[in-house]
């Protein structure tokens, strides 16, 4: 079974978009490794700040059958297909990684470069697999957060109440 990252985002509905797409990967993938929830700017255009975390599953089904799995997540919480790349987002999750495979898989380029240009998906990697080695460049997620220069992007931990447990690490 491979291990998968997965990015997740929403600056619409938040709290409600963010706990049902955390609900759908459990239920299609079983147990999941969260991240802390992060709250940050939005990049890119003017809008409301977004809920950022970063979620690890385990599955043996192709990038290809994954992507659709998460496609169908997105549009079942109200993504806008239609909307400007940027812009807000009731959910956007993006697979991140895929164990240690480099390159283009299904139309799908991993590892995904926003892994190491944005806080939102470096922080929350970092938190959750911190000795893992990002598959090009052979350093950890942790070391990678300790080189990323910080003033480029803020966020912080929010508090996140899914199935009853905080999810947030650090207040």
């Amino acid at each position: 079974m491979a291990l998968i990252y997965l990015s997740l985002g929403s600056n619409i509905e938040r709290h409600l978009h963010i706990g049902a797409a955390l609900d759908a990967l459990a239920e299609n993938f079983g147990e999941l490794k969260i991240s802390s929830v992060y709250e940050s700017e939005s990049v890119g255009f003017e809008g409301d700040s977004f809920y950022n975390l970063v979620v690890g599953i385990r599955s043996d089904l192709r990038v290809g059958q994954i992507s659709r799995i998460l496609k169908g997540i997105e549009d079942n919480n109200g993504r806008d297909r239609s909307a400007p790349k940027f812009g807000s987002r009731s959910l956007d999750i993006d697979i991140l990684s895929q164990d240690e495979t480099v390159g283009q898989v299904e139309g799908i380029s991993l590892p995904r470069d926003e892994v190491l240009k944005n806080a939102f998906v470096l922080l929350p990697l970092a938190e959750l697999a911190p000795q893992s080695l990002h598959p090009v460049t052979k350093k950890s997620y942790a070391q990678h957060w300790q080189d990323y220069d910080k003033s480029k992007q803020q966020l912080w931990p929010v508090p996140f109440v899914w199935r009853g447990l905080n999810i947030t690490k650090a207040n």
